[in-house]
């Protein structure tokens, strides 16, 4: 009896101290899941105007994504826009979305362009989003470190789902009280004279005229 009492204690410190976990400090975003964002944090969405001759836009079955896809697409993104926080990101292999102009501390920028569609485009934004341009084409700007590994686990607040994004490792990032799924965003972008490109340290990313990104879902 004495043992099971020890175990529970044990557990309990466990889950206390991994739910007093705070977000890191700096400002950064995510993409939004269904559960919505972060308390405190800004809400913002992108109307992306996808290929639409024979569009075949796809994402992961059973998805956690807040949005709608169909064959446009409408992402909805979290943003902290205040510096303070709780210390640092930990060192590990993923990306974040850059809000403002730099990233935090340990991450390095890059960037993904997408070649929108060109007929009667009907791009558009609201709200709080990521860094980037957003005209009749989209660019968002990331931020992303390989300091450390993904089969390493590293601490983040758990008391909510949230996204990561991979980078150069072949798994998801490993959060402590989390498990991790992998969902994947096709879009089909423009057909004709298609200038999809990335630059500097991006998420991992498949495809040459369309786009497939990789996230993480934490629950």
């Amino acid at each position: 009896m004495e043992g099971l009492v020890f175990i529970l204690a044990v557990l309990s410190l466990w889950v206390g101290s991994s739910s007093a976990v705070g977000w890191p400090s700096g400002t950064y975003s995510m993409i939004t899941p269904k559960s919505g964002c972060p308390s405190g944090w800004k809400w913002g969405w992108r109307y992306q105007d996808n290929e639409d001759t024979g569009n075949v836009n796809s994402m992961t079955s059973y998805h956690h994504f807040n949005g709608f896809f169909f064959d446009d697409t409408i992402h909805y993104y979290c943003s902290k826009t205040s510096y303070s926080g709780s210390g640092s990101w930990p060192r590990g292999n993923y990306c974040i979305m850059r809000y403002g102009s730099y990233c935090p501390s340990g991450f390095s920028s890059g960037s993904i362009y997408w070649d929108d569609e060109d007929s009667y485009n009907m791009n558009g934004k609201g709200g709080y989003v990521p860094s980037g341009t957003y005209g009749s084409n989209t660019r968002i700007n990331y931020c992303c470190r390989s300091d450390g590994s993904a089969y390493s686990y590293i601490s983040l607040p758990t008391t909510d789902p949230f996204y990561l994004m991979r980078y150069t490792s072949s798994i998801c990032q490993r959060v402590s009280g989390m498990s991790v799924r992998e969902e994947i965003i096709t879009t089909d972008d423009e057909d004709t004279s298609n200038n999809n490109s990335v630059s500097g340290s991006h998420p991992k990313v498949t495809g040459t005229r369309n786009h497939s990104l990789y996230y993480c879902y934490y629950s």
